[in-house]
């Protein structure tokens, strides 16, 4: 994904790689509230609590893409143009914990 948002021109016009901001969707914001709120009542409520996969993943979309939790500097060797580019640690290949 990033290696060809990188690559340079497609079908003749640039191609500008741009920050996905996941923190910035609906969806984002209710987990970022709510998250841990939401598991500690799930756990009360039953006895049990949500499976730690679900819980690793809800979480990990919490890191996926956010500049603060690791990035990449990169830069043009032509014109020095320089660009953050977020990590996504959810441990995937192609990220597929930010695809929502």
């Amino acid at each position: 994904m990033l290696r060809h948002s990188l690559r340079g021109p497609i079908a003749g016009r640039p191609h500008q790689y741009r920050r996905r901001e996941p923190e910035r969707s609906a969806l984002y914001g209710v987990l970022q509230d709510h998250l841990e709120t939401f598991l500690a009542r799930t756990a009360a409520a039953d006895g049990g609590s949500l499976p730690q996969f679900i819980q690793r993943e809800l979480r990990a979309f919490l890191k996926c893409g956010i500049l603060a939790h690791g990035f990449a500097r990169v830069s043009c060797p032509h014109c020095r143009f320089e660009r953050l580019v977020a990590f996504y640690p959810c441990g995937y290949r192609e990220a597929r914990c930010c695809k929502g």
